[in-house]
């Protein structure tokens, strides 16, 4: 199993930007992926990005172009970096980490709001 902590979450004005962190118990080379989810208010969870082993990205359409998602292997932490943020980007963003043959590991999650 692996631990993951996020950081980074606050409020921001439309347009800002905010950096999310999560930080991991453990070399991120040995997870198969690294994700960050969030749900927002009345909605389900939701996949915003994602990073693999071998440096694939994958991005929710609603935030291609705005959000990046890193990583800083000797850190074992991976970021989502949020530009132009929108209203509808507020929520709760969760990483999230597969370690295979022990199944997924959540982060508690941080709050991002965006203010309109």
């Amino acid at each position: 199993q692996v631990q993951l902590m996020e950081s980074g979450g606050g409020l921001a004005q439309p347009g800002g930007s905010l950096r999310l962190s999560c930080a991991a118990s453990r070399s991120i080379f040995s997870l198969s992926y690294v994700a960050w989810y969030r749900q927002g208010p009345g909605k389900e969870r939701e996949l915003v990005a994602r990073i693999n082993t071998d440096g694939i990205l994958k991005y929710a359409d609603s935030v291609k172009g705005r959000f990046t998602i890193s990583r800083d292997s000797a850190k074992n932490t991976v970021y989502l970096q949020m530009n132009n943020l929108k209203p509808e980007d507020t929520g709760i963003y969760y990483c999230n980490a597969l370690l295979q043959f022990s199944g997924d590991s959540w982060g508690q999650g941080t709050q991002v709001t965006v203010s309109s």
